[in-house]
């Protein structure tokens, strides 16, 4: 399996993937915060789309915080895993949604500063990350962007793990991952470079593509 140098280089690998959408009207490229940011940058540049940020906050549980009954995204949208929730009390799970509430919010305020609120109403919303690990948080992030009115929702990545891949390809429109390797360890082992990006980083790229 070929290892990316850094998230430019894994960008410009996805964005070729990605060209039968130049052109297309309605198209929103959406970084997952953070790691998918610059990728997602690279993806919006090539494409010509407006590129945006999708702050997802899993909700994991108590006692398994990469086990998630659900995630929460901008403009108060919850998504709740049912099965996995009804193991929590209501208690557990107002702790952990203030929590990671209060997280979004700060991540909110500080990407969102001079824009205007997310609005994907009829958009091909194309949700971008550095790689796919488990899956739970692109899954959420597919489920965030439907409710606030995507019409279409694609999932691109670098490289994936398959099981995680498959499972997205039942709930996304379209998945697009650059790699599969048959033994996947963990997402940053196919990069060079992997280093945690800021939020310095995010807000530049915004400014960049605005």
């Amino acid at each position: 399996m070929t290892t990316y140098r850094d998230r430019n280089e894994a960008g410009r690998v996805l964005a070729d993937r990605l060209t039968a959408l130049i052109g297309e009207p309605d198209v929103v490229v959406l970084g997952l915060v953070r790691g998918g940011v610059p990728v997602a940058q690279v993806v919006a540049e090539r494409l010509g789309a407006p590129l945006d940020v999708l702050v997802v906050r899993k909700l994991g549980m108590p006692w398994a915080p990469e086990v998630a009954f659900g995630a929460l995204g901008p403009a108060g949208v919850r998504v709740l895993n049912d099965v996995v929730a009804g193991q929590l009390s209501s208690a557990d799970m107002a702790d952990v949604q203030r929590r990671e509430q209060a997280e979004l919010d700060r991540r909110e305020q500080l990407y969102r500063t001079g824009r205007p609120p997310l609005e994907l109403t009829g958009a091909t919303a194309v949700i971008v990350d550095d790689g796919l690990a488990t899956g739970a948080t692109a899954r959420a992030a597919v489920a965030v962007a439907r409710q606030l009115g995507a019409r279409r929702v694609l999932v691109a990545v670098p490289v994936g793990a398959q099981d995680a891949y498959e499972t997205l390809s039942g709930e996304a429109d379209q998945v697009i991952c650059a790699q599969r390797p048959e033994a996947f360890t963990a997402v940053g082992a196919y990069y060079d470079d992997f280093h945690e990006v800021s939020d310095d980083e995010v807000t530049e790229a915004l400014a960049a593509s605005a």
